[in-house]
């Protein structure tokens, strides 16, 4: 495997001790979450893809929006993370490990710098973007979410207020700005970006018969509600008391045992919609 960054002992070991504290996911969670993310790209177009030469995907996660900038153009596209175990997951030769507020590149080193949904992780996202206008030489662009307008509609009439009540508390709690997608273009021109243009790309999730594995398993979740737990100490942090957290634990299970009964009988349909930003700016 190719890499753009040659890396001694030592300097692996530097660089490991300036990492910036991330939120970490694993690939199967990101590849749940972004499944079909990209089945309609005309919100790529700013990025003006087919004119690029070189191409840097900053927290490239499992390679998802890498193998897009690939397909939608003949430019050199290198993936980047801080995660070691997800860089064998994106496609392509063209791999290097780093820190997206720290990033082992020269200045003006691609002409595009972008990413998707790493800025909401990141405890200082202005940092990331100072970086990705210090290594492009013309154009930077994020797609970043706004997880508070996140709309559910479902079959089971408890479903979409539980998950918006759920989702309340986890955005007071979690550390970092799961809702700065709407806002990237405030922070693109706080770091002296020109020409800031931002598309609203919606990601929509349906269930319908028949259903997916992956919507059956989703839905033996719910029932067991083991995500939940996963979230228990943001949740805690954004105001849930151990008596409410059992109260919600209780409903979740009982919403997922319905969406289990109405998965048996054919029944059960659920729509999500995450809207997406994706923000494009010039380097001055």
């Amino acid at each position: 495997m190719a890499s753009t960054v040659s890396e001694s002992s030592d300097s692996v070991s530097r660089q490991s001790a300036l990492v910036v504290r991330v939120r970490r996911f694993s690939a199967a969670y990101l590849r749940d979450t972004r499944r079909g993310m990209w089945d309609d790209r005309s919100a790529l177009e700013p990025l003006d893809l087919g004119s690029r030469e070189r191409v840097l995907d900053v927290g490239c996660g499992t390679g998802e929006l890498t193998r897009v900038l690939a397909e939608e153009s003949d430019a050199e596209v290198v993936a980047l993370d801080v995660d070691r175990d997800l860089l064998p997951e994106a496609p392509g030769d063209e791999r290097a490990f780093g820190d997206a507020t720290r990033l082992p590149f020269r200045d003006d080193a691609f002409d595009l710098v972008v990413c998707q949904a790493l800025l909401i992780n990141l405890p200082d996202p202005l940092a990331a973007v100072r970086e990705f206008a210090r290594v492009s030489s013309a154009l930077v662009a994020a797609v970043e979410p706004d997880n508070s307008a996140v709309v559910v509609e479902s079959s089971v009439d408890a479903e979409a207020p539980l998950a918006a009540r759920t989702r309340g508390h986890y955005i007071a709690g979690v550390e970092t700005d799961v809702t700065l997608g709407r806002n990237v273009a405030e922070r693109f021109r706080e770091v002296g970006l020109r020409e800031v243009v931002a598309r609203r790309h919606d990601l929509t999730r349906v269930v319908e018969p028949p259903y997916s594995d992956e919507a059956v398993a989703s839905a033996r979740r719910k029932a067991t509600a083991s995500r939940l737990a996963e979230q228990r100490r943001t949740l805690e942090a954004g105001g849930v008391t151990p008596f409410e957290y059992d109260e919600l634990r209780a409903a979740w299970r009982e919403m997922g045992r319905e969406v289990v009964d109405q998965m048996r009988a054919g029944e059960y349909h659920r729509r999500a919609v995450v809207p997406f930003y994706v923000t494009v700016g010039r380097v001055a």
